[in-house]
């Protein structure tokens, strides 16, 4: 009679396989929200010729009324300085400046001369694309 044979127990691996993929997507998704950078609201800049930069090492905001944040610290343009040149090889390192749509240029430059004080010479600008471009 096979009706009361016992079957063999069997561990079914596919379903087991397919919830590990979900949850290694589920890391990496998690993953990747977690990694911007930290910075200060602000109010970026459009243009309608803006392109996509590699990930900056370094993010420097500036706030309309010329404050410097870099990382959480408020830093003047001499600290600035003194901050990147003791970063390893400051003439490979990559730093994008993000200021508020109303910073004037001056304050802008003020900060790119002391980048390149500190030896930087890869410097990109934030901005945000123009809608309906």
């Amino acid at each position: 009679m096979k009706y009361f044979e016992t079957k063999k127990a069997r561990i079914e691996i596919i379903p087991m396989i397919d919830i590990m993929f979900f949850l290694l997507v589920f890391f990496i998704m998690v993953t990747l929200r977690m990694i911007p950078a930290d910075g200060i609201a602000s109010r970026l800049p459009t243009s309608s010729t803006a392109k996509s930069l590699p990930p900056p090492q370094v993010t420097i905001v500036v706030d309309r009324q010329g404050v410097i944040h870099l990382g959480g610290l408020r830093l003047s343009a001499r600290q600035l300085t003194a901050v990147l040149a003791n970063k390893p090889d400051p003439s490979r390192l990559q730093v994008v400046l993000a200021g508020d749509r109303h910073t004037s240029l001056q304050l802008l430059m003020r900060v790119m001369d002391a980048c390149r004080k500190a030896g930087v010479t890869r410097i990109g600008l934030a901005a945000q694309e123009e809608a309906g471009s």
